[in-house]
């Protein structure tokens, strides 16, 4: 059954693209009403004639207004090669009431898409859980763009039930397949069932071969921090499910909730460290935070490559 049951919901995924284009140009706004400068958020139609080149595509109208040679920018002109890895495995469905962080995850997704494109950078999408689910070729068309939302779509309607994470296969393939120097943006909870740490220097060397093959990395640590960094549960005997493997257990959530934080802060610090010596940017993306902090990294990442 589809869980498009909010009416508000509904109408947002109607139109990806529309949703995708207030947040931006929110966005846009608030950058330019802030002293945070640097960032090329104004989207030209031109660019200067470089010596050497081909003069078919000079603007010659433009030549005679402003004695400057510009040639025109088509829609396949790129800047940079961007692939987003969306996390779709079962623990991305929490929380079941509101929205969920695989939802947060495709609303962000579809935002950085509509602003890759007005920066005519090309971008793929990998939807992933314990494989590679589905993957695309880097585009920078408006067509390209309505392929990968309803792609998104699909994976909102489809959430998966009892599936598991496999990020660290995922991250080997794909630093093997897409174009070096990409920037590689993933979307996770980073979490796995049995994580131990001979699984986590496995992920750590899939990190490492992303870095080792030219790609710049930004990795969204998707939370909903309230409940599962705070583990903020009412003092009253719980029945958790694991969202991927369906084991259950009934416990009271404030005899476990230090032990619980201690053990997962261990786990988060441990690839923080790990991401700082390999360069790479985590970031957390609280679910209840929005989607303007994403578009930010993504601006400051951009403009070090460019």
């Amino acid at each position: 059954m589809s869980r498009l049951t909010n009416d508000q919901q509904i109408r947002q995924l109607a139109n990806l693209e529309l949703l995708a284009r207030q947040v931006v140009e929110g966005f846009v706004t608030g950058l330019h009403q802030s002293p945070f400068h640097g960032f090329s958020v104004e989207f030209a139609e031109h660019r200067l004639y470089n010596n050497g080149e081909s003069v078919k595509n000079i603007d010659w109208k433009l030549l005679a207004r402003t004695e400057k040679l510009f040639v025109k920018q088509f829609e396949e002109e790129t800047n940079l090669r961007c692939f987003m890895l969306l996390d779709t495995s079962s623990s991305m469905n929490f929380p079941e009431k509101g929205t969920s962080k695989l939802e947060f995850s495709i609303y962000a997704a579809a935002s950085l898409m509509y602003l890759f494109k007005k920066q005519r950078d090309a971008f793929g999408l990998c939807l992933f859980s314990d494989k590679i689910d589905w993957i695309s070729a880097a585009k920078s068309t408006g067509a390209h763009l309505f392929y990968l939302y309803a792609q998104l779509e699909k994976a909102y309607n489809e959430p998966k039930a009892n599936t598991t994470t496999d990020i660290t296969g995922v991250l080997h393939h794909i630093a093997q397949e897409i174009h070096q120097r990409s920037m590689v943006i993933i979307f996770s909870d980073m979490l796995e069932n049995g994580m131990n740490d001979e699984k986590l220097q496995a992920l750590f060397a899939a990190i490492q071969h992303l870095k080792y093959n030219k790609h710049e990395v930004v990795i969204f640590n998707v939370t909903d921090k309230q409940k599962e960094l705070d583990f903020n549960f009412d003092n009253h005997p719980h029945h958790f499910i694991d969202m991927e493997s369906g084991e259950n257990i009934k416990v009271h959530p404030g005899k476990i909730r230090n032990a619980y934080r201690e053990s997962l802060l261990h786990y988060r610090h441990q690839i923080e460290l790990k991401c700082a010596q390999y360069k790479i940017d985590i970031v957390d993306a609280n679910i209840d935070e929005g989607y303007h902090r994403i578009l930010k990294q993504y601006l400051v990442k951009r403009n070090k490559m460019i």
